[in-house]
């Protein structure tokens, strides 16, 4: 029998391309041994929006599941689209989170840290707490002003650098908070290095828009949030390690 060797080749390649493919999809969502020893835990298993609520209710809102990604639901097919921050239901104090993100074209959206979920007092999210900054930089107004860019500690520390991707590509990111001590990192590069609490912080808060809440980063332990700012967005390996 004679053997087409370039469709070997091509079959060869064909499940080579297959295998890692589903490789890497059964990768997100996991934890490594190395990950599980040095005492990181999974926020989201790719199945469930278990251990998360939309903020100051009992359920997920307008956030779905696909493929192993938390994503926004934009669609009004059933009336008015619920919006609503998605949270987690423990506080964090001294943390190390990581995950990637996507947002489409023209989306606006974010990260928020250290919420205090009291909606007697305070309506959303960012009332209480910090934000990186997720947006597409090319595509949404608001990333034309200074310190609203993506990375951004929104309105408060731009990038050093900026290194976000494009929108529709996964980002990975990382904050730190230990002991006041605050850092970003973005697709690897850090990007922002504070210090939250002390004379400068507290300078620099009462310069920005916060300026008029007073109940912003005020709390040392909070939620963690992913932002509803009506545009579509998908987060995933969302994974933290407490310090």
């Amino acid at each position: 029998m004679k053997i087409n060797f370039v469709a070997v080749l091509f079959l060869a390649t064909g499940i080579f391309f297959t295998s890692s493919f589903c490789k890497d999809m059964n990768s997100i969502n996991t934890l490594s041994q190395k990950e599980k020893a040095e005492g990181w835990q999974l926020l989201f298993d790719g199945k469930h929006i278990n251990g998360w609520h939309a903020y100051g209710t009992n359920h997920s809102g307008s956030w779905k599941i696909k493929d192993g990604v938390i994503y926004l639901d934009t669609t009004k097919t059933t009336g008015k689209r619920e919006e609503r921050d998605l949270v987690t239901n423990q506080e964090f104090e001294n943390f190390h989170l990581k995950l990637d993100w996507k947002i489409g074209p023209g989306g606006n959206s974010g990260i928020i840290f250290l919420i205090h979920e009291d909606t007697a007092k305070f309506k959303n999210t960012y009332e209480t707490g910090p934000e990186m900054q997720v947006i597409d930089n090319n595509g949404h107004s608001d990333a034309k002003i200074f310190k609203h860019h993506a990375g951004d500690l929104y309105d408060l520390v731009p990038c050093s650098k900026e290194t976000v991707k494009p929108a529709g590509e996964w980002n990975e990111v990382e904050i730190e908070l230990n002991k006041g001590k605050l850092e970003f990192t973005l697709n690897g590069t850090k990007v922002i290095s504070t210090t939250m609490w002390d004379a400068a912080w507290n300078n620099m808060v009462a310069n920005s828009k916060f300026k008029d809440m007073p109940g912003f980063a005020k709390f040392k332990k909070g939620k963690i949030s992913l932002q509803d700012h009506g545009d579509p967005v998908w987060f995933k390996d969302v994974k933290i390690k407490v310090l």
